[in-house]
């Protein structure tokens, strides 16, 4: 063939010299029946070898040629020329350079602002602006380049898969239909997959994308993934060390950990689990209860033994809640919503299917729910971010306000008209150096040096109060910057931190250390903890109050001192909460806000993910009495949150599901926990709470 016309070899037809011709060579014609087998494949490989890797089959039929096929073994287009890479499994992965998008290096997300809206306005840029996370246009958010994308099994790319939940997969694998050499390459892999799938659902974690990026997962959930896979794996003889594996799910789910845990013990292995809850300590073969406080009061075994053993022991505090668990509600009055309601119309962000929702305004709101059936969504991205937006918009100067109308996710969100302020009290780290610790945060500690400063000693020796800070020079040991420890680098180790030699950890140096207050020195009081310190500065009223407020919500045992990097997000939460309940209080009201005369009589929506978590249950009681002393001064207080003795107390309880993704997503019961308790069906809690509420 001579430029798409058929024309015979004999005699070879006399060609035009000065232009290029495409010709094909044939090979051979071969009439196809049951005996063509062995011509064919001699034909194909001899084309092959001609044609470097490509041939062309032309189908004949009564004497009349079809369309030209063309086939190539080289992973290449015979029309425009492109090539292509031998597959590799690397090229299906957006953590490998060989299959992440060119555009986002395989992250889905590219920064965008509002340029059009502020275009010009540099204060504005430089003081307001956030950047928001929207999809790649090189991949559209898929996270892979074109190639890999374009690799289909059964009409779906590897991108359509991973983006299925975990329950849901199977059913997709099951769907496949594969002839008898795939059935074979693919027999394993999907045995495998099954498997490691049935592990991921047994820890309670079927609801998750597959595709979920690891930084949204909480705690909890990296945890059980952790331990799916070990649940793979068969290993015997191994002790498995868990640190709070129930943080993040709901009561319904809790059972499912047991039952994996119980498996990991039944294969020979030791488990160890930290744990606060009630359900999972009832579970144990053997319970070691520390304490009998936190801190410096804690440290020692007060109760070891079976359950029943604990509960007789009256030296447990542990032993006492479990074997008389309090009754709720024990805050009786229930608070009507005479400050009127905060509204979500018609949510439909991630998987809230359109939905609205009412949260009571100067109130405590439990969002409830199962793992994945929308609480965050619903609390921290939608009634968080854009009452938030809508606030910080109409607070600033009428040049920089944001021209957007639009609500993200919602249609519309009513009654965040009387809210002044939004603010995430969530579990991210309250400082990242030594220097900063729960004293300077809660604000307590201008008033110490303060107090250090006006001690006879001091303006003697003309001290003022920046001679007392680690964050200044001055008083502060200068071999260690105030910090009270040094780091050592170790070239191919992680760097070591030592204590300093020059001041001993205590962090000044010894003329600062001269003066003291009530026979403690500086670095004493930093080294107190929050229930001695208390006590020592009951009689200051700018000191004390807050103090009390740490005690109240089970800090007692940190010391003023005690690093931020070192805290829990648990721990730094609440320390949250206390820098807020020490900012101000009610209109009228004595304390740390009353003394320092900052009173504005509420009008802030908290939104706080989880505040028990590593919380004991004597110290549960404490937190819900500091949540509603925010509801008591005019604030919102909105709180996801899977303990029952958090939701038995709440005024007002938004209960999602009934399940997770997509069978998550709508409000199916709302109201007080006695009316929740009530449904009879479609609330995964109801029934949860209503056992709970008759104990």
């Amino acid at each position: 063939m001579v430029d798409g016309r058929l024309l015979p070899t004999d005699p070879w037809p006399r060609l035009d010299r000065f232009r290029e011709h495409d010709i094909d060579a044939p090979i051979a014609t071969i009439e196809v029946d049951r005996h063509a087998a062995a011509a064919v494949e001699a034909a194909v490989a001899q084309a092959l070898e001609f044609g470097r890797g490509t041939l062309h089959v032309r189908q004949i039929d009564a004497g009349r040629a079809g369309t030209v096929q063309v086939y190539s073994t080289e992973r290449s287009c015979p029309s425009c020329g492109r090539s292509f890479a031998e597959l590799d499994p690397r090229l299906f992965s957006f953590n490998s350079k060989h299959g992440w998008c060119p555009a986002c290096y395989g992250t889905g997300l590219e920064l965008a602002g509002f340029e059009a809206e502020h275009s010009g306005d540099e204060a504005w840029w430089n003081e307001s602006w956030e950047g928001v996370e929207v999809p790649c246009p090189g991949c559209a958010g898929r996270r892979l380049r074109p190639e890999a994308l374009a690799v289909t099994l059964g009409g779906s790319s590897i991108d359509d898969l991973g983006a299925l939940a975990v329950q849901a997969l199977p059913a997709a694998l099951r769907g496949l239909r594969f002839d008898d050499r795939q059935r074979a390459i693919a027999r394993d892999i999907v045995r495998e997959l099954r498997a490691r799938l049935g592990f991921l659902d047994q820890v309670g974690l079927g609801y998750l994308g597959l595709d979920r990026a690891a930084p949204t997962l909480s705690g909890g959930e990296a945890q059980r993934i952790r331990l799916a896979a070990q649940l793979g794996s068969q290993l015997r003889g191994v002790c498995y060390v868990l640190d709070e594996p129930s943080i993040g799910m709901h009561a319904r789910d809790n059972h499912l950990l047991l039952t994996t845990l119980r498996k990991l013990q039944e294969q020979g292995n030791t488990v160890i689990v930290v744990e606060h809850d009630e359900e999972t300590i009832r579970s144990a073969d053997h319970i070691i209860d520390l304490g009998p406080g936190g801190g410096t009061g804690g440290g020692r075994v007060v109760a070891q033994g079976s359950l029943a053993e604990l509960m007789a022991n009256d030296a447990s505090t542990t032993g006492r809640m479990l074997r008389a668990p309090g009754r709720h509600p024990v805050i009786e009055r229930r608070r009507d919503p005479e400050a009127g309601w905060l509204t979500v119309r018609e949510a439909e962000l991630h998987n809230l299917r359109g939905m609205d929702v009412r949260v009571p305004l100067a109130a405590v709101t439990c969002v409830t729910g199962v793992s994945g059936s929308g609480k965050s969504t619903l609390a921290r991205r939608l009634l968080f971010d854009q009452v938030r937006e809508r606030l910080a918009s109409r607070s600033a100067p009428r040049s920089r306000r944001s021209a957007r109308a639009r609500w993200v996710g919602c249609r519309s969100i009513e009654g965040w008209e009387g809210l002044r302020r939004a603010l995430q009290v969530d579990q991210t780290p309250i400082g990242k150096t030594p220097r900063s610790c729960p004293a300077t945060y809660v604000g307590v500690w201008d008033d110490v040096r303060a107090l250090f400063a006006a001690t006879t000693e001091a303006r003697i020796r003309g001290y003022a109060a920046s001679r007392f800070s680690f964050n200044v020079e001055g008083g502060r040991c200068v071999e260690c910057a105030g910090q009270g420890v040094k780091k050592l680098e170790m070239s191919f180790l992680p760097d070591v931190a030592i204590r300093c030699e020059a001041c001993g950890g205590a962090r000044f140096d010894q003329e600062t250390l001269a003066v003291c207050v009530h026979d403690r020195s500086i670095a004493d009081v930093l080294a107190l903890d929050a229930a001695a310190a208390a006590e020592v500065f009951a009689v200051h009223p700018r000191i004390g109050p807050t103090l009390d407020l740490l005690v109240e919500v089970g800090l007692g045992y940190l010391k003023l001192g005690q690093p931020s990097p070192t805290l829990s997000g648990g721990e730094a939460q609440r320390i949250k909460l206390v820098a807020e309940l020490a900012k101000r209080g009610p209109a009228g009201a004595a304390g740390p806000a009353g003394a320092a005369g900052r009173t504005d009589g509420g009008g802030t929506l908290y939104v706080l993910d989880e505040p028990t978590i590593g919380l004991h249950m004597a110290d549960v009681d404490r937190l819900t009495r500091v949540l509603h002393r925010l509801a008591d001064r005019g604030d919102t207080v909105v709180v996801i949150e899977h303990n029952l003795d958090v939701i038995a107390e709440a005024d007002h309880v938004i209960d999602l599901g009934p399940d997770a993704g997509d069978a998550g997503g709508r409000v199916v019961a709302q109201g007080p926990p006695e009316r929740v308790a009530a449904v009879r069906r479609g609330s995964r809690t109801a029934p949860i709470l209503a056992r709970f509420l008759r104990e």
